[in-house]
């Protein structure tokens, strides 16, 4: 937690900065109307740093109940700080809180914009990708040194916790999927459109599993199209008409592809955690031998990457899906970018800084995880 909260410090200062820097008309105009979510979020992020504090360096300093409290400050801060931000992207997909009159911003209600359509839908969906992509990842690795037969007592106790979490949040997550895409449905017709490589409006339309969209020829090959679903996941009715890409200038059209590829992915990451979590509580339901055996273990030591697959896919999704539109409908995302010169050069020294934060990041995690028989676990003569 203390390596990823000051990796995430670091990181989230220099996107402040490239707010301002990358994105300066859609600061100009924006910033006074989505500052709020911003504000707040700077406020928890703040509350999550004085409590991890008091966390780390607590120990044993502290009443144990203090401690324990300031731990759960860190988890309620650090999931209203995601909250915010995520409600100033949402924002960004139904922008509301302001009129737009002959080219300016008038009019300007921050809690509206706050609370603008898209923010529960999205934040509901990225919280819980969150747990689950978060609690498969540190399943995973506890797996991995069970079947290693590597300090088997702590990591069971471990890979339980986080196993659990990550369990019940993707067996919840489709539910919160099927609101989002409801939502997308209604708002953000083209987004829902190319996902879905929904070339032609159409009543009945089919669910596309797979496939390669070809743009050009406005279809989509080697497909499994079921009749109907798609009417129904978006609508409730299996007989509603689905706005397609048809409907739309094509320089209003997202890029279809990406987005297709993105939206698959992430559904087929979901439902393979989904069909795990499944297998694991079957277990510690009714099959309770399955846990002491190494092909579930390896099963969760698999699926440790998955989570947070799903959770860029899923992004790419929400900011490509948007496209071209950096305020949906308002502004593009071509008159929003700097026009300043060499701004490639900082792509690329940041890019090298980041490579070099999550080396260092990496290799901290795994000297960590080599220390757990010196730092936590049972001594090694139980029959453990």
């Amino acid at each position: 937690m203390a390596f990823f909260f000051a990796t995430g410090a670091v990181s989230g200062t220099v996107l402040s900065f490239e707010l301002g820097l990358l994105w300066p008309e859609f600061m100009k105009h924006a910033g006074p109307i989505f500052g709020m979510p911003f504000s707040l979020e700077g406020t928890a992020f703040f509350i999550e740093a004085i409590a991890l504090g008091f966390f780390l360096y607590g120990w044993d300093r502290f009443n144990k109940w203090f401690h324990w409290f300031t731990g759960v400050i860190v988890g309620v801060s650090g999931l209203a700080s995601g909250i915010l931000v995520v409600a100033a992207n949402a924002w960004m997909n139904s922008p509301s809180g302001f009129d737009f009159i002959n080219g300016e911003y008038v009019n300007v209600d921050p809690m509206k914009a706050m609370f603008n359509e898209a923010w529960f839908s999205q934040a509901l969906h990225m919280c819980i990708a969150a747990f689950a992509a978060t609690g498969f990842a540190v399943a995973g690795v506890h797996a991995l040194m069970i079947v290693r037969r590597q300090n088997v007592y702590f990591h069971t106790k471990s890979f339980t916790i986080a196993a659990v979490f990550g369990c019940a949040a993707a067996m919840v997550q489709p539910l919160s999927g099927d609101i989002s895409a409801k939502d997308v449905a209604v708002r953000q017709p083209a987004k829902l459109a190319a996902m879905e490589a929904h070339f032609t409006t159409e009543k009945a339309a089919g669910l596309i599993l797979g496939g390669i969209p070809d743009e050009k020829n406005k279809e989509v090959n080697y497909a499994v199209k079921v009749p109907g679903l798609l009417s129904f996941m978006a609508h409730g009715d299996f007989n509603a008409e689905v706005t397609g890409l048809d409907r739309f200038p094509e320089e209003d059209q997202p890029p279809v592809a990406i987005t297709h590829y993105a939206f698959q992915i992430m559904v087929g990451m979901g439902m393979v955690m989904m069909g795990i979590s499944l297998l694991y509580f079957l277990a510690l339901w009714k099959k309770k031998k399955w846990l002491q055996q190494d092909w579930l273990l390896k099963l969760f030591a698999a699926a440790t990457p998955l989570g947070f697959i799903a959770v860029e896919a899923g992004w790419t999704v929400t900011e490509v899906g948007r496209q071209p539109w950096i305020i949906y409908n308002v502004m593009r995302t071509a008159d929003a970018v700097t026009p300043m010169p060499g701004i490639n050069y900082s792509f690329y020294m940041f890019t090298a800084m980041y490579v070099s934060l999550g080396a260092i990041v990496t290799f901290m995690l795994y000297r960590q995880i080599k220390m757990v028989d010196k730092l936590y676990d049972v001594p090694a003569d139980t029959k453990h």
